[in-house]
C-alpha cells in the first residue's frame, strides 16, 4: 500500500493538471468556461461597486461577492501551482503574474480601501478564452506576430529614433517660423505640436498661422502617413513563416506553444502525454 501512494499522488496531480490547464477534454473545457464566467461576474461586481448610488444600496452584497470571488481565485491559483512540476516557473509566467495580481487587490483593500478597484485587472484573465474556444489559429498567429516583433525590434528602435529626431527638427523649425505670438511659445511645445501633427492626431490647440508654417505643417502631415506604414513593413518582412500549435500545456513547466505532434516539451524536455 505505501508503494502506491506516490503513484496515486502523481495520478491526482496529472488529473488536476489536465482539468486546470488543458482545454482539450470536457472537464478541462468546463473548468475554463466556469472560470471565465466567474471572472466576468467578478469584474462586473467591481465596476458596479464603483457607482456611488449602487454602492450605497448594495455595498454589502458587493463586498461579500468580492471576497467570494477572491477566495475562489485564490484556491484556483494554489491548485495551479500544486499540479505542475515547476510552480515558480508558472508563477513567473504572464498568466501566473496576472493570476496573482487578480487576487492581491482584495487583500490590499484591508489596508488601502481604494486598492480594491485594481481588481479590474482580472479582465486580462479572459485571454484564456483562446484556449477554451479552441481558437488555436489565433493563438498561433499571436505567437507568430510576437516572434516577428522580437526579430525586428532593433530595426524598429532605429526607426523610432529617426522619427524622434525628425520631430525635434520640425518642432525647432516651427518655433522659428511661427514664434510665441502664434502659440509656439517654446521648442518643447513646438515638438509637442510636431508629435501631434505627425501622428495625425491633430488636437488643434496649436496651429500655424503663416503661409510658410502651414506649408511645413502640410509636409509633416504627409510624412506622418508615410511613417505609419514603415513599422508595418518592417514587421511584415520578418513574418516569413507560420506554423500551427496545439493547446497542450507542459505538466512540468506549464509552457505552451507546442506543435500538434510534439511528444516532449521543447522547453524542459518532459514527456507531454505520459502513459
Amino acid at each position: 500500500m505505501p508503494e502506491r501512494k506516490p503513484q496515486a499522488n502523481s495520478s491526482l496531480r496529472q488529473r488536476l493538471h489536465e482539468i486546470i490547464f488543458e482545454a482539450d477534454t470536457p472537464a478541462g473545457k468546463l473548468f475554463d468556461v466556469v472560470l471565465i464566467i466567474s471572472i466576468l461576474l467578478s469584474v462586473v461586481v467591481v465596476m458596479l461597486d464603483s457607482v456611488a448610488s449602487l454602492q450605497q444600496d448594495y455595498g454589502r452584497i458587493f463586498y461579500i461577492a468580492e471576497w467570494f470571488f477572491t477566495l475562489l481565485f485564490t484556491a484556483e491559483y494554489i491548485l495551479r501551482l500544486s499540479c505542475i512540476g515547476r510552480p515558480l516557473k508558472y508563477a513567473g509566467s504572464f498568466f501566473g503574474v496576472v493570476d496573482l495580481l487578480s487576487i492581491i487587490p482584495t487583500y490590499l483593500s484591508l489596508f488601502l480601501p481604494s486598492g480594491k478597484y485594481l481588481l479590474v485587472i482580472r479582465i486580462l484573465r479572459l485571454l484564456r478564452v483562446f484556449r477554451v474556444l479552441k481558437l488555436v489559429p489565433y493563438v498561433g498567429e499571436a505567437n507568430y506576430l510576437l516572434r516577428a516583433l522580437r526579430a525586428s525590434r532593433r530595426k524598429i528602435l532605429v526607426f523610432l529614433f529617426s522619427v524622434v529626431l525628425l520631430m525635434v527638427i520640425f518642432g525647432a523649425v516651427m518655433y522659428i517660423v511661427e514664434g510665441p505670438e502664434h502659440g509656439f511659445t517654446s521648442i518643447p511645445r513646438s515638438i509637442y505640436w510636431s508629435i501631434v501633427t505627425m501622428t495625425t492626431v491633430g488636437y488643434g490647440d496649436i496651429s500655424p498661422q503663416t503661409s510658410l508654417g502651414q506649408t511645413i505643417a502640410s509636409l509633416v502631415m504627409i510624412l506622418g502617413y508615410g511613417i505609419i506604414a514603415i513599422p508595418t513593413g518592417i514587421v511584415t518582412a520578418e513574418m516569413t513563416f507560420s506554423r500551427q500549435i496545439s493547446t497542450q500545456s507542459c505538466p512540468e513547466c506549464s509552457a505552451e506553444g507546442h506543435a500538434p505532434d510534439a511528444k516532449h516539451c521543447k522547453f524542459c524536455g518532459v514527456e507531454l502525454n505520459p502513459e
